[in-house]
């Protein structure tokens, strides 16, 4: 009897699925590079986005300052922070406006400015009794 050789068989759907792996990293990865030019750019856009400077904004601004100072606000790098120095210089900041633009301002902002500051200041108050530990001590 005559021996039957083994055949060989080549297997070349392992190329095509090995092809077809590859072509899907590839496009992962530029996906990927596509996704983070795209945060590159985040802040350029986020500009675009600002509300428009009023004296609304401008005042919030320093109270929000403030009020992180105050520890009322977490920082958003360090938490909770007390810093009164800083609290007490946001304020004064938003007094030199009051001072300063006596005369000059609708009575919304006139009223948004004594009532923030009036609200600035019982904070500030309260905090700086709070961290100023027993009296003679």
């Amino acid at each position: 009897m005559a021996e039957k050789k083994p055949e060989l068989h080549i297997d070349d759907d392992w190329k095509k699925q090995a092809q077809a792996e590859k072509q899907r990293l590839a496009e992962q990865e530029k996906r990927k590079q596509q996704s983070e030019v795209k945060q590159e750019q985040t802040p350029k856009e986020s500009v675009r986005h600002l509300p428009p400077a009023t004296f609304d904004a401008l005042v919030s601004t320093f109270a929000t300052q403030a009020m992180i100072a105050m520890g009322m606000i977490d920082h958003p790098e360090a938490k909770k922070m007390v810093n009164l120095e800083l609290a007490k210089f946001n304020i004064d900041l938003l007094g030199i406006i009051e001072e300063k633009t006596k005369g000059n301002l609708t009575e919304e902002e006139r009223k948004l400015l004594s009532q923030t500051l009036h609200q600035l200041r019982m904070a500030f108050v309260q905090v700086s009794t709070a961290n100023a530990g027993p009296i003679g001590g």
